[in-house]
């Protein structure tokens, strides 16, 4: 698949206070890589949470003013507000809103969403949804479990067995093994400051099919890059650590030892 059919536009679920919620460095989210949002495109209605490698993409109805999710091994200290998820629509035969001259180019999904990316220690989701400022179980989850020392339920769900995330580090001593995933028979290549940002000189090699990888020998020391893939920057979604440029472009940082 060489382009996306669907064009999705991420929007805030509610107001932009949504934006003082969250932390700098997590902007933008490190599961928006193709093949997150290529699971996501997949998913036609609200309903139970879909597990898809190492993450959870949660939704709810579009109709409900602000959602958000929260989880027991954070001791449900943090609140992760879904995002309206808009799609694309014909101009032609779309309604003209009042006041305009055209159609507005997206229309609603139905859709809110939060994607989550599940810790590697976490073996099961405890969670609660909070909905108009109401904390909640899972409606769509039908496993709960009660707290023995507060008393609250909360939605449960059980993760399957998983491969540890790709870190480029385990290439050492030999140098870094840089990984990507994306639709097969694509061209990935790598980035960085350790060949002056050119986007042709490192290829990925396909193996297996949508995973691409490259290893390449880096001296000691802290090294930025990036992946390029269908003519756009992606930072790597296997590494956590981001650096930021003026223009609020990422880059992810690496550090030699």
């Amino acid at each position: 698949m060489k382009t996306i059919n669907a064009i999705i536009l991420f929007t805030m679920a509610a107001s932009l206070s949504w934006a003082a919620d969250l932390p700098s460095e997590d902007a933008p989210a490190d599961w928006e890589s193709y093949h997150v949002i290529d699971r996501l495109l997949t998913i036609q209605k609200p309903g139970a949470p879909v597990i898809y490698e190492d993450y959870v993409i949660f939704t709810a109805s579009s109709s409900l003013r602000r959602v958000g999710v929260a989880f027991a091994h954070e001791n449900f200290s943090r609140v992760y507000w879904f995002r309206q998820l808009l799609a694309s629509q014909d101009p032609i035969g779309a309604p003209i809103p009042p006041g305009k001259k055209f159609p507005d180019p997206y229309k609603d999904s139905g859709i809110q969403f939060h994607v989550y990316q599940v810790p590697e220690e976490v073996k099961e989701l405890e969670y609660r949804l909070v909905v108009s400022g109401l904390w909640i179980v899972d409606p769509s989850n039908p496993q709960t479990r009660k707290d023995p020392v507060s008393g609250l339920i909360w939605s449960v769900l059980t993760l399957p067995p998983r491969t540890p995330s790709p870190n480029p580090l385990r290439g050492l001593p030999r140098g870094l093994d840089f990984s990507f995933r994306g639709a097969p028979g694509e061209t990935v290549t790598i980035a960085g400051d350790f060949n002056g940002w050119d986007p042709f000189m490192y290829e990925l090699t396909e193996y297996p099919a949508g995973v691409y990888s490259i290893n390449i020998p880096l001296l000691p020391g802290a090294h930025q890059y990036v992946f390029f893939y269908r003519g756009q920057r992606f930072a790597d979604p296997n590494n956590p650590r981001r650096v930021y440029a003026r223009d609020g472009s990422a880059a992810s940082e690496i550090i030699v030892p």
